[in-house]
């Protein structure tokens, strides 16, 4: 290991060797629904910070579709606002010449002619910006525009060649199994799965791909990673804030369940529980999560619970009163929408058969925190003193995914005094001061690897089927049935009283 002083500070080697040198081709990335949140919270700014890094070529173009009626100049100074505010970055210079790549164009997203134009537009392009026919299209809309996009750039002749063009599709990518299959068969009669990028968000954030390396770049853990020295997984993704303006679509969702349980959620079950690839290759790291999902399915605790599902009365968030989810904007009344699920997944196989998973999320919760914790089995004998014995807590590895990204392990350990007392504490890795560089935002990995040819953090068909096969059943019931579980919670509590009794005997929900 190397270091230097250098200007007086003491380089730090961990910074070696960060930076990587991917550009992807001149391409044009074409966004449906460019006026949309997503774009100017997301999807601008991330490009601006990759353009500012190097990491995209002088000839990348961005073409906005959209309904509303701007001009180009206008769009411009839309996005400029969302890059002030949103990215990562300072706006600098840059701006002007990034800014110069970016054209809108007005649209209609059932309108077969308006796709016609759109190739028209797109063919000008590559001849005035060497842009070359890559292409890629992002659906950045409304689920219920997904199979009309889709269908007229196969009519209008935009599928292309499988070579150069890719398309993006945001989630969720379906509403259960039978609707998911059908998306599917829409996409997979205009693009080959290989065109195909659908997105998670939460595969692009960097401690999630950690969990790979961690598990299968290390040896330490790796034999200590099955049921015979894991007692259970706890995943948490708790949220403070609430529905906001996005009622319509949260309601329409089907709120937690949809929104987060079934894709978020079960792609960090997946990473944690899968097994090892043969290579860090698109098709053999999501062959392992296909198969690990497939032996996924919701099982029932020691108490006979399944699942607990809770919306959010009103109460206090960094002590400013909040309103109930019924009172939120845009709510229709009465609405039984979940803001908030936690449910027990069981694993058939060798590896984690008897382990529980614990999953939980919510919004409107006391803390913002993302994280997977690994509880480890008790010890089999306790060698210490019986006054010491109650002290022990079990070992436990987390890995935090938000804030302060990083792992920390609990061990026990001897206390320093005359006679034997112990106490837990933590050894801890922080991103953050370790590497001492600001982790790059989710949204512009996964750009970044679309335009690479990189599938390996996007789902595939089966995947997302089989994600939609285990959670399937339990929203029928709960929409088929006139069930009267839906539970209630004070916002900034963490969650109902009754998600403690979905906890088998002797484990309890982690304080966060």
């Amino acid at each position: 290991m190397t270091s230097q002083l250098t200007g007086g500070l003491l380089a730090n080697p961990l910074r070696e060797g960060l930076r990587l040198e991917r550009t992807p081709r001149p391409s044009i990335l074409t966004i449906f629904g460019a006026s949309g949140d997503l774009t100017v919270r997301k999807l601008i700014p991330a490009l601006y910070d990759l353009a500012r890094d190097r990491r995209l070529p002088p000839e990348f173009t961005v073409v906005a579709f959209a309904r509303r009626p701007y001009s180009h100049e206008q769009f411009r100074e839309m996005m400029k606002e969302g890059v002030a505010k949103y990215s990562r970055s300072k706006l600098g210079n840059l701006w002007e010449s990034f800014s110069q790549g970016i054209y809108y164009f007005q649209g209609d997203l059932e309108s077969l002619e308006s796709y016609r134009e759109l190739a028209e537009f797109l063919s000008k392009l590559d001849s005035e910006r060497g842009t070359l026919g890559n292409r890629a299209f992002y659906l950045a809309t409304a689920p219920s525009y997904f199979k009309p996009i889709i269908e007229n750039l196969g009519t209008a002749g935009l599928s292309g060649d499988p070579r150069n063009t890719r398309i993006v599709i945001e989630k969720p990518f379906g509403r259960d199994l039978d609707s998911a299959h059908s998306l599917n068969k829409v996409v997979q009669k205009v693009f080959q799965e290989k065109q195909v990028y659908r997105i998670d968000h939460y595969l692009g954030k960097e401690t999630v791909q950690n969990i790979l390396v961690f598990r299968f770049a290390n040896s330490i853990f790796e034999p200590l990673w099955n049921n015979r020295y894991i007692d259970h997984v706890q995943i948490t993704v708790a949220e403070t804030v609430g529905v906001e303006n996005r009622a319509p679509y949260y309601d329409e969702a089907g709120g937690a369940m949809r929104d987060m349980i079934q894709n978020h959620l079960m792609q960090l079950l997946a990473l944690t529980a899968m097994e090892p690839p043969a290579a860090f290759e698109a098709d053999t790291v999501r062959d392992e999560k296909v198969k690990v999902l497939r032996a996924t399915q919701l099982g029932r605790n020691d108490r006979g619970l399944l699942a607990v599902r809770a919306q959010y009365r009103n109460g206090w968030i960094a002590g400013e009163p909040v309103s109930a989810y019924r009172d939120e904007p845009r709510v229709t009344p009465g609405i039984q929408t979940a803001s908030y699920i936690a449910a027990r997944f069981m694993i058939n196989n060798w590896r984690w058969h008897g382990v529980p998973f614990y999953l939980r999320t919510g919004k409107r919760l006391a803390k913002r925190v993302s994280e997977i914790a690994l509880q480890f089995r008790d010890v089999p004998h306790q060698l210490f003193p019986e006054r010491s014995a109650g002290q022990v807590s079990p070992n436990l590895l987390v890995l935090r995914i938000q804030p302060d990204e990083g792992i920390s392990l609990r061990f026990e350990a001897k206390r320093p005094v005359a006679d034997i007392a112990m106490r837990s504490v933590n050894m801890d890795f922080h991103y953050g001061s370790t590497f001492e560089v600001a982790s790059p935002e989710a949204y512009e990995r996964l750009l970044l690897d679309c335009l690479l040819g990189d599938q390996t953090l996007f789902t595939r068909a089966d995947e997302v089927e089989a994600a939609w096969r285990i959670v399937t059943p339990l929203i029928e019931q709960w929409e088929n049935q006139a069930s009267d579980d839906l539970q209630y919670y004070d916002a900034g509590s963490w969650g109902p009283s009754a998600a403690s009794k979905l906890m088998d005997t002797g484990r309890r929900w982690r304080r966060l």
